[in-house]
C-alpha cells in the first residue's frame, strides 16, 4: 500500500501543479521565469509522459497570431527548461518526439500523478469495504493541494484544463466525506461540510452530505433548512428544482427513515472470497506483448519562411495522392541545380500531406547523392528499424530487405521522402509496392528511368516569389521603402533561394543597413570573382560576403567544422575543433546559425541542438580551410574531433557495463569534454550511442581514411556495445572492415587482432561458424604473440561458445577455464561473469544443477556490484531455467517474469519474445495449459510482428505439442505444418526433423518439447 501520510508522498515531489506551478530541485524551490517557459512547463506537466505537439504550444503562447520564429522560440524555451533541470539536479527529461515534446518523469515526482494514483487506490479500497483506509488515503491526496490548480498561469486554455483537476479535487473530497460519514464521524464533519457548501452552494452532492451529517447529529431542523435554502438558490440561479437524490433525502429525513443512520447499501461490501491456491501473477494475467506498430515521423522541420508556388505544389500532391483509381505507387521527382530549394520543397509538401494524405507516417533519408551515396541496403535497414523490426531480424540480402519493406508497407498509407538521390538504381529498391503509399525524390540528376514518375524541375525564384521571401525575412516595410534595390538584390544573387535567405538574414540582423548598401556590397564581391552568371558562382559570391563579415574566430570554426562528415552535427564538436572546454560549446555555433551558414535541424533529448551544413556551404568552407589553415592546424583539430567521439563512446560503454569490461582499448589520444557536458549527453548512454550511430560509424571510416589506425580500431570495437544490443550487424561488419584495412596497412598487430576477434563474435551472431572459427583463430595467434591477456580471454570465450553450440562440451569447458584465467589476469570481472553464465548451461545440460547455480550466483553478484543490467537479465533467465529443471516451478515463473520486465524496460523486443516463450514452457510443465497458451500466443504475436519467422516457428512447435495434449488436434496440425515450412525455408534441420516426427507420429505428441535456450 502507498504511503498515506501525505508528508511521505510530498517528500518525493519535484513538480507541483496542484496550486501554483512549482519546481523543486535538490537545493529547494527553483524559479521558473514567468511567461513562455512557465506556460510550456505547465502544458507538459498536465500531459506528463505524453506527447504535446509543438503547434499546441505555439497556440498556447501566441493564440492565433504566432510570429514566423514561433517554433524556434518554443525550442529555445524547452532548451532553457532542460538546462534548469540539469542545473537543479532534477531527474527528469524533456525529450523531442514528433510532433512535439514529452516530459518524462517518475509518477511519484508529479503531484497530479500522485493524486490520481491515490484517488484510484482509495476507490478500490472503498469497493473492498475498507472505508477507513480509503478515507485516510483521500486525506493524504487532499494535502497535496496548495490552492487552485496552476493558479497564476495566464493561459485560458491551460486554466480550462486546470479546472478539470479542480473538479476532481472536489469530487475526491466528497468521496472522502461519504466514507467518513459511513464510519460514523458525522459530528466532526459538520463544520467542514458547511464551509464547503458555502464555497460551492450549487453543488448538490455536498449539500446532501451536509443534510445527512446534520440529521445524524440530531439536528433534523437544520438539515431540512439546508435543503430549503439550496432549493431556493437553485430556482433563483438556474431556474431548476433540486435533483431526485436530494429530494429523496429530504423525504427520508421528514419520515425519519431508519436507513439514514447506516451506510448506504451500495457502500456495504462483504470481504472478497479467498482464491484457492493463488497462481503467480504472470500466470494469472499474462502481460500482453509490448511491441506496437511503429509510426515513423522522420521528416526534418518545415521552413517558416517558405514561399509557396501553389500550382506547383498542387501538381506534386496530385501525383503523390492520386484520384483514388491509381494502381501503382505515387512517385514524384524534384530535380534542379544546387540552391534551388529541392529539399525545402519536398519537406514542406511532406508536412502538408502528413496527416490527411499519409496518416501512417513518413520515412525520410538523405541518400547523400553529392557525397558517398548511401546504399539501398543501408537505407532499407534504417527504414525497417524505423518500422519496428529489430536489427537481428533484418535479413542481409538486399532483395530480402526490399521484400520485408514492401510487406510492412502493404497495409499502410506512408510517404517516403528520398532526399538527394544519386541514381535510379539507388531509388528502385526503396519503392513500396502498395498504391496507398507514395515516394517523393529529390536529386541533382533527372532520374528519367524511374517508371511512372512525375518530374518537376526547379529553377531560380521569379521576382514575385523572391520579393515575398525577402519580405518574410526582413519585413515588408523595408522592402516597400526600397523596391528598386530589392529587385536589384534579387538579380544580384541570381534568384537562388538559399543565397537570398543568407543575404536576407544578414539584413535582418542589421536593421540600420539599407537594401541598397547590400546591393553595393554584393556588387563589390562580384568584381572579385571570375564567373558571375553561373549559379554556383552567384552562390559563392553571397557565401563569401557572409563569410568575410564573420569574426575571425567564427570564420575559423566554420572552416574546421567542414571536416565533420555527418549529415547532422552535435554542438560539442565546436569545442573540440577549437580546443575550447566551455560547458555549453554549442554557444560557439550561434554566430554561424545567425547568418544561416549553419542550420539548426532539431533538438536532442538532452536539450542540445543539432546542426547541418547545406552541402554547397560545406564545399565553400572546405575551400576556405584549404586556403587558410595549414596541415598542422587541420591535423590537430581533426585529432581532437575524433578523440572526442572516442572519448564519449568509451564513457558510454563504461556507464553501461560499469567499467572498461569486455572491450579492448588502444593508445589513441582522447579529447575530454567538460564533465557537465558528458553527464548531459550520456544521461542514457545506449540512447546516445543509438542516436549518434551514423556519426560514429562515419568517424570510424574517416579515421581509417586519414590513416588514424589506432583510433579507428578502438572506436570500431567500442561501438560493438551498440551494435550487439540493437542488432546493427551490417554496421558492425562495415566499420570493422574499414578499420581492418587501416590497421593492416600500418602493421598494427594489436588492432588487427582486436578487429578479427570482434568479427569472430559477429559471425557467431550470424551463425557463420566457419568464418567465426577462422577469424577467432587468427586473432588468437596474434594475441598469443603479443601475450595480451584481455584479447586472449575474449577469443577463448567465443571459441568456447562455438564448441558448445556444436555439442563439444569438454573442449568448451577447457576453453572456458582458460578464458577465466585470462579475464582474471586482465582484471575484467564482467568478462568473468559472462563466462560463468555461459558455462553454467553446460552443467545444466549434464544435470549438474547445483554446480550451474553456484556459477550463476557468482555472476549475479558481479553484475549487481558493477550495475550491468544487461548481464543481470541474461543470467537471471538462466537461473529461471535451472529452477524449472529442478522442479521449482513457481519460483522459476517468478524469476522469468522479472527478466521479462527487464527486457521490456530496455526495449528488447527479441528478449521479450524469448521470455514469453520461456513462461509458456514453464506453465505447460506445471499443467496450467490455458495460461501457457496465452503466453505462447503473446510470444507468437511478438515474433510475427517483428517478422522473425524462425522464432515464430519455434513457438508454434511448442504450442502444437500443448494443443495436441489438450485435444485441439486440428489446430495443432496446422501449427506444425506452418512451422515445418519455416524450418525448411531456413534450413533449420534439427527443428524440421522434430516437426516432421510430430506430424507423422501423433502418439508422442504429448511430450514437453525442450529446446536449448539462446545464449
Amino acid at each position: 500500500m502507498s504511503d498515506t501520510s501525505g508528508e511521505g508522498a510530498a517528500d518525493h515531489l519535484v513538480f507541483r501543479i496542484l496550486g501554483p506551478l512549482q519546481l523543486i530541485g535538490r537545493g529547494g524551490m527553483i524559479r521558473i521565469p514567468p511567461g513562455r517557459q512557465e506556460v510550456i512547463l505547465a502544458a507538459l506537466l498536465l500531459e506528463a509522459n505524453r506527447v504535446v505537439s509543438t503547434d499546441y504550444l505555439v497556440d498556447l503562447i501566441w493564440n492565433d497570431d504566432p510570429p514566423d520564429t514561433a517554433r524556434t522560440q518554443v525550442q529555445i524555451c524547452v532548451s532553457r527548461l532542460r538546462k534548469i533541470f540539469a542545473g537543479a539536479g532534477i531527474d527528469a527529461a524533456i525529450t523531442t518526439r514528433p510532433p512535439g515534446y514529452v516530459l518524462k518523469a517518475d509518477g511519484e515526482t508529479v503531484d497530479a500523478a500522485v493524486f490520481a494514483r491515490q484517488l484510484a487506490e482509495a476507490r478500490l479500497l472503498g469497493k473492498q469495504g475498507r472505508a477507513a483506509e480509503a478515507a485516510d488515503l483521500l486525506k493524504a491526496a487532499g494535502r497535496l493541494w496548495l490552492g487552485d490548480c496552476l493558479s497564476g498561469i495566464s493561459s485560458d486554455t491551460l486554466r480550462s484544463k486546470a479546472r478539470q483537476l479542480d473538479e476532481e479535487r472536489l469530487t475526491a473530497v466528497e468521496t472522502r466525506l461519504q466514507f467518513e460519514l459511513d464510519l460514523g464521524r458525522h459530528h466532526e464533519l459538520v463544520g467542514e461540510i458547511q464551509r464547503l457548501v458555502h464555497d460551492n452552494p450549487l453543488r448538490e452532492r455536498l449539500r446532501g452530505l451536509l443534510m445527512l451529517a446534520l440529521y445524524r447529529s440530531g439536528r433534523q431542523a437544520e438539515a431540512l433548512e439546508t435543503y430549503r435554502v439550496g432549493r431556493e438558490l437553485l430556482i433563483d440561479e438556474l431556474g431548476l428544482d433540486p435533483g431526485e437524490e436530494l429530494r429523496q433525502l429530504e423525504a427520508s429525513i421528514l419520515s425519519a427513515d431508519p436507513a439514514l443512520h447506516t451506510a448506504a447499501p451500495s457502500r456495504q461490501h462483504s470481504p472478497a472470497p479467498a482464491a484457492p491456491d493463488p497462481a503467480p501473477a504472470p500466470a494469472d494475467a499474462p502481460p500482453p506483448p509490448s511491441y506496437r506498430d511503429e509510426i515513423p515521423r522522420q521528416l526534418p522541420a518545415d521552413t517558416a519562411d517558405f514561399v509557396e508556388d501553389e500550382e506547383q505544389i498542387a501538381s506534386i500532391e496530385r501525383a503523390l495522392t492520386g484520384d483514388g483509381t491509381r494502381r501503382a505507387v505515387g512517385l514524384a521527382v524534384i530535380v534542379g541545380k544546387p540552391g534551388t530549394g529541392k529539399s525545402t520543397l519536398a519537406t514542406h509538401i511532406g508536412h502538408r500531406l502528413s496527416e490527411n494524405g499519409f496518416p501512417d507516417g513518413q520515412l525520410y533519408c538523405d541518400l547523400r547523392g553529392t557525397g558517398t551515396p548511401a546504399t539501398s541496403a543501408e537505407v532499407l535497414g534504417r527504414f525497417l528499424r524505423a518500422l519496428g523490426i529489430p536489427g537481428p531480424v533484418i535479413p542481409e540480402a538486399l532483395d530480402e530487405r526490399a521484400e520485408m519493406y514492401r510487406t510492412l508497407l502493404a497495409s499502410r498509407r506512408t510517404l517516403v521522402v528520398l532526399d538527394d538521390a544519386a541514381s535510379e538504381s539507388q531509388v528502385l529498391p526503396l519503392l513500396p509496392g502498395s498504391s496507398a503509399c507514395a515516394v517523393l525524390v529529390t536529386s541533382r540528376v533527372r532520374l528519367t528511368a524511374l517508371p511512372g514518375s512525375y518530374r518537376v524541375e526547379l529553377d531560380v525564384l521569379d521576382t514575385e516569389r523572391a520579393l515575398a521571401l525577402l519580405e518574410r525575412v526582413v519585413g515588408t516595410g523595408r522592402v516597400m521603402r526600397e523596391p528598386a534595390a530589392a529587385e536589384a538584390l534579387i538579380r544580384t544573387v541570381g534568384g537562388l533561394p538559399l543565397a537570398l535567405r543568407i543575404v536576407a538574414a544578414r539584413l535582418a540582423a542589421r536593421p540600420h543597413w539599407t537594401l541598397a548598401s547590400m546591393v553595393q556590397r554584393l556588387a563589390n564581391e562580384r568584381n572579385r570573382l571570375d564567373e558571375l552568371t553561373h549559379g554556383e558562382m552567384t552562390m559563392r559570391a553571397s557565401l563569401s560576403l557572409t563569410h568575410d563579415g564573420l569574426a575571425a574566430g567564427d570564420r575559423k570554426l566554420l572552416r574546421l567544422l567542414s571536416m565533420a562528415q555527418g549529415t547532422t552535427l552535435p554542438g560539442w564538436l565546436a569545442g573540440a575543433l577549437l580546443d575550447d572546454d566551455r560547458p555549453f560549446p554549442s554557444d560557439l555555433l550561434e554566430p554561424l546559425v545567425d547568418v544561416q551558414m549553419l542550420d539548426v535541424v532539431g533538438v536532442e533529448a538532452t536539450g542540445g541542438f543539432r546542426y547541418r551544413f547545406h552541402e554547397i556551404i560545406r564545399v565553400f568552407a572546405r575551400e576556405q580551410l584549404a586556403a587558410h589553415d595549414d596541415s598542422a592546424v587541420r591535423g590537430a583539430a581533426l585529432e581532437r574531433m575524433m578523440g572526442g567521439w572516442l572519448s564519449l563512446a568509451e564513457q558510454a560503454h563504461r556507464r553501461i557495463y560499469g567499467g572498461d569490461f569486455t572491450v579492448l582499448h588502444g593508445s589513441a589520444p582522447r579529447w575530454e569534454l567538460p564533465e557537465s557536458c558528458v553527464d548531459e549527453l550520456l544521461v542514457d548512454p545506449m540512447e546516445w550511442l543509438d542516436g549518434e550511430q551514423a556519426n560514429l560509424c562515419q568517424a570510424v571510416e574517416h579515421a581509417a581514411r586519414e590513416r588514424m589506425d589506432e583510433l579507428s580500431w578502438d572506436l570500431a570495437t567500442t561501438l560493438v556495445t551498440l551494435f550487439e544490443v540493437r542488432g546493427y550487424l551490417d554496421q558492425w561488419e562495415q566499420t570493422h572492415q574499414q578499420a581492418l584495412v587501416a590497421v593492416k596497412a600500418a602493421g598494427n598487430k594489436r588492432g588487427t587482432a582486436a578487429l578479427l576477434s570482434s568479427l569472430g563474435s559477429l559471425y557467431l551472431s550470424r551463425s557463420q561458424h566457419d568464418e567465426s572459427r577462422t577469424s577467432l583463430g587468427a586473432a588468437l595467434d596474434l594475441f598469443s604473440e603479443l601475450d595480451d591477456a584481455h584479447g586472449l580471454a575474449l577469443c577463448r570465450r567465443d571459441l568456447a561458445l562455438l564448441e558448445r553450440m556444436h555439442g563439444n562440451d569438454e573442449l568448451a569447458l577447457a576453453l572456458y577455464a582458460e578464458a577465466l584465467r585470462d579475464f582474471d589476469r586482465a582484471g575484467d570481472v564482467v568478462g568473468r561473469a559472462i563466462v560463468l553464465t555461459q558455462r553454467a548451461h553446460i552443467w545444466m545440460r549434464q544435470g549438474l544443477d547445483d554446480t550451474a547455480q553456484s556459477q550463476l550466483d557468482e555472476a549475479l553478484d558481479i553484475y549487481r556490484s558493477v550495475g550491468y543490467s544487461g548481464g543481470l537479465a541474461r543470467t537471471l533467465r538462466r537461473v529461471g531455467q535451472v529452477l524449472l529443471q529442478r522442479g521449482e516451478h513457481g519460483q522459476a515463473v517468478s524469476t522469468l517474469t522479472e527478466v521479462l520486465e527487464l527486457c521490456r524496460e530496455s526495449g528488447d523486443v527479441i528478449g521479450e519474445g524469448h521470455l514469453l516463450r520461456d513462461l509458456g514452457q514453464a506453465l505447460s510443465i506445471m499443467g496450467r495449459d490455458e495460461q501457457a497458451k496465452r503466453f505462447y500466443d503473446s510470444s507468437l504475436t511478438v515474433r510475427e510482428q517483428i517478422m522473425d519467422q524462425g522464432g515464430a516457428a519455434m513457438v508454434r512447435l511448442d504450442l502444437a505439442r500443448l494443443l495436441e495434449r489438450t485435444g485441439e488436434r486440428s489446430r495443432s496440425r496446422e501449427m506444425l505444418e506452418t512451422a515445418a515450412r519455416a524450418f525448411r525455408d531456413r534450413k533449420m534441420s534439427r527443428e524440421l526433423r522434430e516437426a516432421e516426427r510430430l506430424l507423422g507420429v501423433a502418439p508422442d505428441a504429448g511430450a514437453v518439447f525442450r529446446t536449448e535456450p539462446a545464449g
